[in-house]
């Protein structure tokens, strides 16, 4: 069965504007806390000091994966990973570095049901992303499988999507591209491990190939590791006929060492 928005249960769940009203007069009563367990703010998000501890990932950086560069070496130079072995997905952007001060929020959004943190990551990537998504004909979500979207009832890369969509007029492709097998999670696992966790795990069902055939496909998620999930999703949106793939997620791995995390 398919869900719209990559949601599961839709049927019974709370509307996007009574969630958010409900938030509001929650608010009133308990001032919401920074992300960081600071003190309160006036709306969500962290301190206005932790936001400098934030490494927002503005430049230099590789063309190919987004990682940052110490230098600056010129427009669309990649690092030497990309160089060595170029990946299913043109080019990538995040946002920021995956750290201490950008998990807490993350991990909010993905474990604790606070998707009103995804339009704030949204518009993280709408920043960081600006120029991949002046080209992007569509914008479609790394799918969880059924199982998995079943027990957390929303997947997080189609909250930051379906927003970040709305934001530029974008098509947004909620089922472009479904998990076919369940992954598991991917932490644990070595780079060669993660790829082969994923090898043809994704697929774009025969019904969704005519939304992706021909166009430029912005893929989203919350974080990138070692890109081995988003290759995976790009592989099948390149054999439905997508013309080319690009990704932009909220935070990204920075060290190759820690890639294997």
């Amino acid at each position: 069965m398919s869900y719209p928005d990559g949601d599961a249960g839709a049927w019974w769940k709370p509307g996007a504007r009574t969630k958010a009203a409900v938030r509001s007069a929650l608010d009133l009563l308990f001032p919401p806390q920074s992300l960081d367990g600071g003190t309160a703010t006036l709306s969500v998000g962290l301190e206005a000091a932790a936001w400098s501890r934030i490494h927002f990932i503005d430049g230099p950086l590789c063309d190919g994966c987004g990682i940052p560069f110490e230098y600056d070496l010129g427009a669309g130079v990649r690092c030497a990973d990309c160089m060595a072995r170029p990946r299913a997905f043109s080019r990538a952007r995040a946002a920021c570095l995956y750290d201490e001060v950008s998990r807490g929020p993350i991990l909010q959004l993905k474990h604790a049901d606070r998707t009103d943190l995804a339009p704030l990551m949204a518009r993280w990537i709408s920043r960081a992303a600006r120029d991949l998504l002046e080209e992007a004909e569509a914008i479609a979500p790394v799918p969880l499988h059924r199982s998995r979207l079943l027990g957390r009832r929303f997947n997080q890369a189609a909250e930051i999507a379906r927003p970040l969509a709305r934001m530029w007029g974008r098509p947004y492709l909620a089922d472009a591209v479904v998990r076919r097998r369940d992954t598991g999670t991917q932490g644990g696992r070595s780079a060669s491990g993660r790829r082969r966790n994923v090898a043809a795990a994704f697929t774009v069902p025969p019904a969704r190939a005519a939304q992706v055939e021909g166009r430029a496909v912005l893929l989203i998620d919350d974080v990138m590791t070692t890109g081995a999930t988003l290759e995976g999703c790009a592989r099948a949106l390149l054999a439905a006929g997508a013309a080319r793939v690009d990704v932009a997620v909220a935070a990204r791995v920075k060290e190759a060492a820690s890639r294997t995390i």
